[in-house]
């Protein structure tokens, strides 16, 4: 019999570590740079802005590392999957190899900063492996190889890896690494209080407000952060300008299981080059070395139940480990761009002295490190070799059009087939911590049912755009299959791009529904 799925979406990396707590802000107050966003961008970006000598303040909606850097697999890594055939493709080998030389330049920082400040963080050297199952991958993984040694990428074609998964061939990168993220990123937080920089969580940044020869942040307290510069590290832009951020990045979902097995890990990071998508690396708890099983990707508020994509990473545990003990279940939101490229730099060339860093393709750990050390000289006005490569005012016809299009036509069907959908869930049946969709006087209202029994209804319609959210029963949420706005099964927001929760309603109206529309 197969081991029992976690009742509740936990990261290990959260559970594992104590983070100080800090207040919100209450007052105006004043800065040479503000810095939205406590992940591990936004946290690495102002640790080098104060090492300048700059008075930094940084502002946090939720709790820092509670989003993505909480989640993430934290693997730090060059090789992001099949991408240096494609990158060569549409931008050409020079940029090819820029974004290869940044990634590797993101990397040593790393390994270099835990070893001057001594972070006890978990981190190992490993080889990355890329494997192919099928025909077609193979063809496909040879692409990229020939794509990575035009480029002089360290890289080796191998035909078989060291787990007991039958592959037709591998790629393998030597020298990445793999760390525990929170514990790397925590001595980040001690370094930027000890030398004078404000962090402020629970304080939401709405809005951003020109203020003679400054830029200021506006909170949705009404306080306000005035600064020489902002940084807007929040993973989807608080603020989009006329950037149009929302038609330019998708969001996708992925899972992770923590598991403990009796077969030793063989060592090394590895990533299937097909569908469905497998992800595994080592880590050490208490001591012992558990694995962390990543995959199953999806847009975010689009596909079949949730709850069986932790379902299908746990049979894969079991083909390769046996009966696996399952420790952590999570999951974690990433943006992509239209041509798989972060965006950093300015938000728009009308606001100089705003950045953004966003659309990170799912390899965060040494994006966001490239992106804090590009930052970092943007906002010191230096030369950087990568700021061509990354600015968000870049276009190139292939694959922008498309991706574009394709993009913005899926919003569009999703907002249509939201509006048409007639749903008939039952309230009455409605078992405790879950939730239903049900329609209340011809209008579409979500519904959820705490441990309690209480309940708690909501407008579907998400404050972003107005598409249809749908319930996300693995984890717990309302989930915007447009542009990955996420709510609370309360309907708080919990990600952006949405800024207001989702209307809510007293449950008394349901007193008041007929058995035709409720769907009784």
């Amino acid at each position: 019999m197969a081991a029992q799925l976690p009742e509740h979406t936990k990261s290990y990396w959260r559970d594992d570590t104590d983070l100080p707590s800090f207040g919100k802000l209450e007052e105006d107050t004043a800065a040479d740079v503000v810095v939205v966003g406590g992940g591990i961008t936004g946290l690495t970006t102002a640790s080098l802005l104060i090492k300048e000598g700059l008075d930094v303040v940084v502002l946090e909606a939720g709790y820092l590392l509670n989003g993505t850097t909480g989640r993430t697999t934290a693997k730090i890594t060059a090789q992001h999957g099949m991408i240096y055939d494609e990158l060569i493709q549409h931008m050409g080998k020079t940029k090819a190899r820029l974004y290869y030389e940044s990634q590797i330049e993101a990397l040593q920082f790393i390994k270099q900063n835990i070893k001057e400040q001594q972070i006890t963080c978990d981190f190992q050297t490993e080889t990355a492996y890329l494997y192919a199952e099928t025909d077609q991958d193979a063809r496909t993984l040879e692409k990229e190889y020939e794509a990575c040694q035009s480029l002089h990428i360290d890289t080796e074609m191998k035909d078989s890896i060291p787990l007991s998964i039958n592959v037709q061939s591998a790629l393998a990168m030597p020298g990445q690494g793999r760390f525990h993220p929170l514990q790397y990123v925590e001595h980040l937080v001690q370094e930027i209080v000890k030398h004078g920089g404000r962090i402020y969580e629970q304080t939401t940044a709405v809005n951003i407000a020109r203020q003679k020869h400054k830029e200021a942040v506006l909170t949705e307290n009404d306080c306000r952060v005035t600064a020489d510069s902002i940084v807007c590290c929040s993973h989807f832009p608080f603020y989009e300008g006329t950037g149009f951020y929302s038609g330019r990045m998708h969001a996708d979902r992925s899972y992770v299981l923590a598991v403990q097995t009796d077969i030793t890990y063989p060592g090394g990071m590895y990533l299937s080059a097909g569908d469905p998508v497998r992800s595994l690396r080592s880590a050490s708890m208490d001591g012992k070395e558990i694995v962390l099983i990543g995959g199953e990707n999806h847009k975010s508020g689009q596909g079949r139940n949730t709850l069986d994509h932790y379902r299908a990473l746990q049979q894969f545990a079991g083909n390769l480990f046996g009966r696996p003990e399952i420790l952590y279940r999570w999951s974690a939101q990433d943006l992509t761009t239209i041509d798989k490229v972060p965006y950093v730099g300015e938000v728009t060339t009308s606001r100089p002295d705003v950045y953004i860093a966003s659309g990170f393709n799912k390899w965060g750990m040494t994006n966001s490190t490239c992106a804090a050390l590009l930052l970092r000289d943007l906002v010191l006005k230096k030369e950087n070799p990568y700021s061509e490569l990354y600015t968000p005012a870049r276009f190139y016809a292939d694959p922008s059009i498309k991706h574009f299009l394709k993009e913005n036509v899926d919003v569009a069907k999703h907002l249509i087939k939201g509006k048409l959908e007639m749903p008939h869930a039952s309230i009455e049946g409605l078992e405790r911590d879950d939730a239903a969709v049900f329609m209340a006087d011809g209008q579409r209202k979500g519904a959820y049912k705490d441990k309690d029994g209480e309940l708690f209804i909501v407008d579907t319609t998400c404050t972003h755009m107005g598409c249809e959210v749908e319930w996300n029963h693995g984890d717990r949420t309302w989930d915007c299959p447009c542009h990955g706005s996420r709510f609370s099964c309360t309907g708080e927001v919990i990600e952006g791009p949405a800024e207001k929760p989702l209307q809510k309603h007293p449950h008394t109206m349901l007193d008041n529904l007929t058995s035709e529309n409720s769907g009784y």
